[in-house]
């Protein structure tokens, strides 16, 4: 798993086994998605398919133009296709399209080279909002973002990751005394919105089995988090499990890719 970009300005992450290449949101310009894999080690053009979890302009700001430079196949829901073509227009004014677009259905299993994808729906007010897990050789990742609550849903497809990236997108006080406008903060708080620093605790101290070995930290929002506080309050909940070989703690970025983690 490499994380390119995480939070509000963007959003696109690397899911590589030995044979296949996935890229999950596409949420950067394709200029700078394309500089970033090349930084963490991957041709642009190494790249099975794209993988789309919801149509918000964070996940699919550059998906238009990546799928129309790299012609591979671009996975997403019916609903969030649509979406997504009703809410975008290209350069020339015209509705955007992917130029190989395979459609799946939430909760079904499909295969992408040797990876076994599973998608499953996540509480966000989208069209038809999905999480992933990834499963090749025996181990499977798992990538949950964009979540108001997790549900127990999420809880049950999320059980045995062998990595994860999750949210933990802000701190409760901090969006109550920020400057975004109450109707704003309402939508972040409501349980369509994002998960908070204590949501995700909850429920790694109640429901998380406690056996990845690595937790991405995923789409800290700037304004209302501070990465010293996210880490706190996740290790805090973890307590004693986590070890050089279980739970190792890691945050994404926006503005710099995470190092490839491999397992």
């Amino acid at each position: 798993m490499t994380v390119l970009a995480s939070g509000s300005k963007g959003n696109s992450t690397v899911i590589a086994s030995s044979r296949t290449r996935l890229l999950v949101d596409c949420g950067l310009s394709c200029k700078e998605t394309c500089n970033r894999l090349v930084k963490s080690g991957f041709a642009p053009e190494s790249l099975d398919a794209i993988l789309i979890t919801h149509e918000h302009s964070d996940h699919v700001g550059g998906l238009h133009v990546m799928s129309k430079k790299l012609r591979i196949p671009v996975y997403m829901t019916l609903p969030t296709h649509s979406a997504w073509q009703r809410a975008c227009k290209d350069s020339a004014g015209n509705r955007v399209h992917a130029e190989r677009l395979e459609v799946f259905i939430p909760g079904r299993i499909f295969c992408v080279g040797d990876i076994e994808v599973k998608s499953f729906t996540i509480p966000h007010d989208a069209a038809d909002p999905v999480g992933f897990t990834f499963v090749s050789e025996g181990i499977k990742l798992g990538v949950a973002t964009d979540l108001g609550f997790i549900a127990q849903n999420v809880k049950d497809n999320l059980h045995g990751c062998h990595g994860l990236m999750i949210e933990s997108n802000h701190d409760l006080e901090m969006l109550r005394v920020g400057p975004y406008p109450w109707s704003v903060k309402q939508r972040v708080m409501s349980r369509v919105g994002h998960l908070s620093n204590d949501a995700l605790a909850e429920f790694l101290t109640n429901d998380y089995d406690k056996n990845a070995a690595f937790l991405i930290l995923a789409h800290l929002s700037e304004q209302n988090n501070h990465p010293e506080i996210a880490m706190s309050v996740a290790e805090k909940a973890l307590g004693d499990d986590r070890s050089l070989l279980r739970n190792q703690l890691m945050l994404a970025s926006q503005h710099e890719s995470l190092r490839t983690l491999t397992l």
